[in-house]
């Protein structure tokens, strides 16, 4: 579909969670349309899982975005779907790749949302896709689970916090769940839920740096358990750590289930989010150092840094890989 003004943040680049949004939407069609396809209890396909995603180049308003989708695994229980955006100037012709996403979808019964249904095998070309995706599969279940063990904080207001402190930039949204944002199920959309982290993340990356941002990349969002409609979600963010030119946001949404619901709030969904600070040419610029005051935000930006030196590391690999083939 065409980029509108309404997908954009004021410099005319496509906010990353649009392109999220639709990443989801392709997935949760493919994977729903497999799950379905023999006979048995119909279902709807549930995200669980986006592995990280890299905004290889923007998007702008007037340029359109297609969206691809391919089952590339299954197991008993989940779908592994790999999804490719392509923006074109409809102006020019010029195509490019701007994102390559991979996601997890578990199929719900219509009929007991509580109940996981097999899914369907697929046929591989070759024994060793097989084997590719079983790796994926069981390390991704371990990163899940993992990710889950560690999701207690909760972040709290700082009143008259220092600029470019944790607590200067930190941001909160609160979005009561409605049927719009659901499934048939009566769940939220993941595409929904990610759009909004995504909005939050942005928030806190504009205010450290006061310059136009965009998403650079999304570490792997865990989608804990179910956001049911009626539900009030709290959608947190807070830097965690800033290199030269690029800044990590933690993000994280908690659940109350209001209606009917004697449950107390939940985790439901958590994620790190990387920004970069743009000039009006659209050159990177600059990130203020991130001032760390608490033994906790120490601990993260260290954490935060692992993770960037490693990611680092790995696209090093990649590139010196690729240039002697």
């Amino acid at each position: 579909r065409i980029m509108r003004p309404d997908d954009a943040n004021v410099a005319g680049n496509v906010h990353g969670g649009t392109i999220l949004k639709m990443i989801e939407e392709a997935g949760a069609i493919i994977s729903t349309r497999h799950c379905n396809s023999q006979a048995g209890e119909p279902c709807v396909a549930a995200l669980a899982r986006v592995e990280r995603t890299d905004f290889l180049s923007p998007v702008c308003i007037g340029e359109v975005a297609n969206v691809s989708a391919e089952i590339t695994y299954t197991s008993r229980h989940s779908v592994e779907v790999q999804v490719n955006v392509m923006s074109e100037n409809i102006l020019t012709g010029a195509k490019k790749v701007t994102n390559k996403a991979t996601l997890w979808y578990v199929p719900l019964s219509l009929k007991n949302v509580n109940k996981v249904l097999e899914v369907p095998p697929i046929q591989y070309m070759r024994k060793e896709q097989e084997d590719e995706g079983k790796k994926r599969y069981e390390e991704q279940k371990l990163d899940r689970l993992e990710t889950k063990q560690r999701n207690g904080d909760v972040i709290f207001p700082v009143i008259n916090a220092e600029p470019h402190t944790v607590g200067y930039s930190q941001s909160s949204l609160i979005h009561l769940v409605g049927p719009s944002d659901c499934t048939l199920l009566g769940f939220v959309h993941g595409g929904v839920t990610m759009k909004l982290m995504d909005e939050v993340a942005g928030i806190v990356a504009a205010r450290h740096c006061k310059t136009n941002i965009v998403t650079a990349s999304v570490d792997a969002i865990n989608f804990h358990e179910k956001i049911k409609k009626g539900s009030v979600i709290t959608i947190s963010g807070r830097m965690t750590f800033t290199s030269n030119k690029s800044m990590e946001i933690e993000v994280f949404v908690d659940a109350d289930p209001f209606v009917d619901e004697p449950r107390e709030r939940y985790r439901a969904v958590s994620a790190f989010f990387t920004y970069v600070s743009l000039s009006k040419e659209g050159k990177p610029l600059p990130v203020p150092q991130l001032l760390t005051e608490t033994e906790d935000e120490k601990r993260r930006f260290e954490e935060g840094k692992g993770r960037y030196l490693q990611t680092k590391a790995k696209r090093q690999a990649q590139l010196l890989q690729a240039a002697q083939q």
